[in-house]
């Protein structure tokens, strides 16, 4: 939580999208159904129409700032509300001002234009409430507590982790520095845009293993392999987004806007259970970067990547799977 020197409302602003949008190359308009965005998630597929050729899109908002935005004896003035869409990874930010629907009232709408070629994957969308205080312009009043999420690719509005998953032989890669893991099963690489699982084929029987679609104890057995690999790329992106935090001087550690964000907010809370995800980010980057405390950390980073992984499910289905086969090799 941060500390203001100056007066600012204490609820967040609430955050809801109402149209999307899409130009395409030939100058017509896409209007998107509904099912674009989710109110639930927080999150918007712009990918979800199947056009390669659009330019832009254009995102209608409204949002309704907390009581007291409006009080006659407020500590503001000059309130204004904007709209920002920040991409972490093209280093873009673009910013719209909304407009009050009703004179005296909390509710302000808008649009934000995202521009295709400044977006590589996911942008995030958050509001917020600025004005005049103590003589100082543009101090911020209120924000939303949680940003949207804007996936210029996908095809289903999720806030989930995206992998991509590839296959490769890693001993004739042409991905030279994968030759060095030429017995491993699988590697993650959490430098990409977006994570990236490599499956090595080299390894006898793991592409059939993992492709097969039969029933009994090889579906369990898959199964079990996927968990362990679902478990290797929750503790990898773990750690490739704790490793790479923005920190704010006397603020602390930033929550990034892309993928590293939302794995940090799953995570945290069975990282460093029993507080709030902002205070959690902010123990954990001190372990990481102190004298001590983060190898001690390592087991509950485990355990939140085994949580997620569903490791425990796939594991309890193999073994009642193997009691069953003897029981009946047994009778």
């Amino acid at each position: 939580m941060k500390i203001y020197p100056y007066k600012r409302l204490n609820r967040p602003i609430t955050l809801r999208v109402t149209s999307v949008s899409l130009k395409l190359s030939d100058g017509t308009r896409d209007q998107l159904e509904t099912t674009a965005y989710s109110t639930q998630q927080q999150a918007v597929a712009l990918g979800i129409a199947g056009h390669t050729d659009w330019v832009s899109a254009t995102i209608g908002l409204s949002a309704t700032l907390p009581p007291g935005a409006n009080a006659p004896d407020a500590a503001w003035s000059d309130l204004c509300v904007l709209a920002v869409l920040t991409d972490g990874e093209t280093n873009v930010r673009t910013s719209a001002e909304l407009t009050r629907d009703a004179p005296d009232g909390r509710d302000w709408s808008g649009s934000v234009e995202l521009l295709r070629d400044d977006h590589m994957g996911r942008a995030s969308l958050a509001v917020y409430a600025v004005g005049t205080v103590d003589g100082v312009r543009g101090r911020s009043i209120a924000e939303t507590d949680r940003s949207w999420l804007v996936d210029t690719a996908s095809d289903e509005p999720v806030r989930g982790l995206q992998l991509d998953v590839q296959t490769a032989s890693f001993k004739r890669s042409s991905r030279e520095w994968l030759q060095a893991y030429a017995d491993a099963p699988w590697i993650v690489d959490v430098s990409a845009r977006v994570p990236t699982v490599f499956v090595n084929t080299d390894v006898e029987g793991v592409m059939g293993l993992l492709d097969s679609n039969g029933s009994g104890v090889e579906s369990k057995v898959r199964d079990l392999l996927i968990a362990q690999m679902a478990t290797d790329v929750w503790t990898a992106v773990f750690h490739g987004a704790i490793g790479d935090l923005e920190v704010e001087p006397g603020a602390g550690p930033v929550f990034p806007t892309d993928w590293q964000g939302e794995v940090l907010r799953e995570m945290l809370p069975d990282v460093v259970p029993g507080v709030h995800v902002e205070e959690a980010l902010r123990q954990v980057h001190r372990r990481r970067t102190g004298d001590s405390g983060w190898v001690e950390l390592q087991t509950r980073i485990h355990y939140a990547a085994v949580r997620r992984a569903d490791a425990t499910k796939a594991l309890a289905y193999v073994i009642r799977s193997l009691e069953q086969m003897n029981r009946e090799s047994e009778t």
